[in-house]
């Protein structure tokens, strides 16, 4: 059996989220700096390879209308660097929302520190994709 990662990919942080290993579970797990770009690549692939990670679920923010803005096609860039995985790319309009809800239910002051709500709104991403 393998996880499932999914990853939140933002201009300056990147929430990442995994699976349990029956791909039915999505936790939270970490948050990185994006830049240096070459160092996000390498540490998402250590933690991959760590989790037995065969499938990178990629969080795109489709436009409401359906259209592919900059940030659309700049998740769909990055996730090509990705080598060596499955990558799945899933539409992840309103997570932030979503995860930021979460957040407030559960109590948890997000608004010093936003890697929280990118590593939820990875969770999102990944329970909406599992989901399916």
């Amino acid at each position: 059996m393998h996880k499932v990662m999914a990853l939140d990919v933002g201009t300056k942080r990147i929430g990442i989220a995994l699976s349990d290993f029956l791909q039915v579970i999505a936790t939270p797990h970490s948050f990185i700096s994006r830049v240096p770009e070459d160092k996000a690549i390498e540490e998402i692939t250590k933690i991959a390879k760590e989790n037995r990670v065969e499938k990178i679920v990629v969080g795109v923010p489709i436009n409401m209308d359906g259209s592919q803005g900059f940030q659309a096609k700049d998740c769909i860039d990055f996730s090509q660097k990705l080598d060596g995985f499955d990558i799945i790319l899933e539409d992840e309009r309103l997570t932030s929302e979503e995860a930021e809800q979460r957040l407030r239910e559960r109590k948890v002051d997000f608004r010093k520190n936003k890697g929280l709500v990118d590593m939820e709104s990875a969770c999102v991403i990944l329970q909406q994709y599992l989901g399916r």
